[in-house]
């Protein structure tokens, strides 16, 4: 027996997306301030992407495990996806919050192993979540709900970086005062966010047939791995395509954030962390500034790409944006005046609210809606395998072929941006994905 899932009003949309904010947050730290410690603690250039290696490991472990046990538990009191959620902002906000205290650079990538496993705990569950309270009418105001905290957590993220410098300003320990400012207010907005949502969200109980098929499979260590094995074998064609994509996009904007600092750094302040520190800074500071415009851009420009989307396709629509980022990567490092840099990433901005939500459009309707939470995970799978094969590939491309220099890393990102968009022409979905089209709502970014 299907349950009939009651109307939320738009505040309880809003309250039960609220946790997003903070994971975002925490997401915009890691994205814009975790290389520049690195920096700050003696790391190489081509040391990088080795110490990124825990968003794309963990991503690819822990998601789709958590989506697959998510899927098949059962609390009365603590429900399904809010135990997983709750736990995962908590291991964010005490690895948060020790960060900035690194007085090593070992001590800093092991806290990010820490951080990135609560991030990917919290992330798949909150994700199906909004697809179990909500019923198909309002799942794309719940999804552009997180699009929104998306945006502005990581906004508000980046533009720590760049008011927090002048307000804390000298150094404790080895970190300069602003980045203790940063991560310690993003440990409570990590945390106090995802308890918020928790206490005003209910979940709906499972009926008791799905209790019953819950107890029938009962979860053991190899039960989540079996479920991940044949959603993979049994996976629509369009996810394929769409991992060929994902394969070049994601690598992409690894590059980006791991080097977009050192890149403004060496093109307007002509710094690099060992010949000016004062000045890579700075360097560091406008990042999060130029950082946090392109989040801007993306949650103004998010609900105007669904009114693109209906009038011509999904498809056509990620192609051009994808388009637009590639561009603007491509004439990011070669920009001396630090406020041009502001229109260059505006295409990078309208790229990121694609890619928050566009793809989703061309498969969802082709996904299963009893294996939601696994194929979350799958999806995430997508994301992360490019993440660590530039881990593990990126090191010796930047020092043999790039030279050790930032902005041939950027430059090197809008190529492989352009060839994602190539590849989303190769996509072919099938006529369903336009009745997911035409159930988002309309309306401008205002």
């Amino acid at each position: 027996m299907q349950i009939t899932k009651p109307k939320l009003s738009f505040s309880q949309i809003i309250n039960m997306n609220v946790g997003f904010f903070g994971i975002q947050y925490s997401f915009g730290l890691q994205q814009s301030a975790v290389n520049p410690i690195y920096d700050f603690l003696g790391a190489k250039p081509d040391e990088i992407p080795w110490l990124n290696l825990a968003g794309p490991l963990t991503g690819l472990l822990i998601q789709p495990i958590i989506g697959a046990v998510s899927d098949k538990t059962w609390h009365p009191k603590f429900g399904r996806r809010k135990p997983f959620f709750f736990i995962g902002a908590m291991v964010c906000s005490l690895a948060l919050f020790l960060f900035p205290f690194s007085s090593a650079l070992w001590m800093a990538a092991g806290l990010l192993w820490i951080l990135d496993a609560g991030n990917n705990t919290a992330m798949e569950p909150y994700r199906a979540f909004i697809a179990d309270k909500l019923d198909g009418s309002q799942q794309p105001i719940g999804f552009q709900a997180q699009s929104f905290f998306t945006g502005l957590g990581q906004t508000l993220a980046n533009v720590s970086l760049f008011i927090f410098p002048m307000i804390f300003v000298g150094k404790t320990g080895k970190l300069p005062t602003w980045v203790f400012a940063s991560f310690i207010l993003g440990s409570v907005c990590s945390i106090g966010s995802v308890w918020w949502s928790a206490r005003t969200t209910p979940e709906i109980p499972p009926t008791a047939e799905e209790l019953q098929k819950m107890k029938a499979e009962p979860l053991n260590i190899f039960s989540p791995f079996a479920d991940i094995i044949k959603a993979i074998k049994y996976m629509p064609k369009v996810l394929w395509q769409l991992a060929l994509v994902y394969l070049f996009q994601w690598y992409a904007l690894f590059c980006y954030w791991q080097n977009s600092s050192k890149s403004v750094a060496l093109s307007v302040w002509k710094a690099t962390p060992q010949s000016n520190a004062a000045a890579y800074e700075e360097a560091v500071s406008w990042t999060g500034l130029v950082n946090g415009w392109y989040n801007v851009v993306t949650f103004l420009s998010a609900f105007a790409l669904v009114w693109f989307a209906k009038k011509y396709s999904p498809k056509l629509v990620h192609f051009g944006c994808l388009v637009l980022a590639g561009a603007g990567f491509l004439f990011f490092p070669f920009i001396a005046n630090k406020y041009l840099l502001f229109v260059a990433i505006t295409g990078f901005g309208i790229g990121w609210a694609s890619i928050m939500g566009i793809p989703y459009l061309m498969v969802v309707s082709q996904i299963p809606k009893e294996r939601y939470g696994v194929y979350m995970g799958i999806i995430n799978m997508m994301i992360v395998i490019p993440m660590f094969i530039q881990t593990t590939t990126f090191g010796y491309i930047l020092k043999n072929f790039l030279h050790n220099n930032a902005g041939n890393a950027i430059a090197f990102a809008g190529v492989f941006l352009l060839i994602a968009a190539m590849a989303t022409l190769l996509i072919k979905a099938k006529k369903p994905d336009e009745e997911a089209i035409l159930s988002m709502p309309s309306g401008s970014s205002h």
